[in-house]
C-alpha cells in the first residue's frame, strides 16, 4: 500500500486539539494581536493611558489624515481595546483595559513569558514573516 491508498496520509485533519477557553477566546484574541501588531495603534494605546481624548486630539500628533487615524481606531474599538462615545460634535476615546488584561492573561498561561514587551514582539514577528 502506498501513501495514498487508505495509509496515514489519508486520515482527517481537524488540526490541533484546542480547549474550549481557549476556542472561545480566539476571535477576541486573534483582534486583540492585529490591533497590536500596528505601531500607530500601541501608540494611540499610549497616549489614551493618561486620559480620555477627542478623535482630532488622537489624530494631532500624527502624519496623517483624519480618515487614518479613524480606520485605526476602528480596529482598536473591533478589538475591545478602546471604546469611543458621541458628547455633542465631538466622538471621545476611551482605553479599555480589560481586553489587554485578558491577552496578558493567556500569554501567562504558557509560563514562559514574562511581561511583554511588545515591540521586541513585533521585532521578532517582522524577522519570522521575512524568512518566508
Amino acid at each position: 500500500m502506498n501513501a495514498g491508498e487508505n495509509g496515514i496520509f489519508n486520515l482527517p485533519v481537524d488540526g490541533p486539539a484546542v480547549c474550549t477557553a481557549d476556542a472561545a477566546m480566539k476571535p477576541a484574541l486573534d483582534a486583540i494581536f492585529h490591533a497590536l501588531a500596528d505601531p500607530t495603534r500601541r501608540q494611540i494605546l499610549t497616549m489614551l493611558l493618561e486620559d480620555d481624548m477627542a478623535v482630532t486630539d488622537v489624530a494631532e500628533p500624527f502624519d496623517m489624515s483624519l480618515a487614518a487615524i479613524s480606520k485605526h481606531l476602528r480596529v482598536l474599538v473591533h478589538a475591545g481595546l478602546v471604546s469611543q462615545e458621541r458628547r455633542g460634535r465631538v466622538t471621545w476615546c476611551h482605553l479599555e483595559p480589560q481586553a489587554l488584561k485578558d491577552a496578558s492573561v493567556w500569554m501567562q498561561g504558557f509560563g514562559q513569558f514574562e511581561p511583554v514587551d511588545l515591540d521586541a514582539f513585533e521585532a521578532f514577528l517582522e524577522r519570522e514573516l521575512d524568512q518566508q
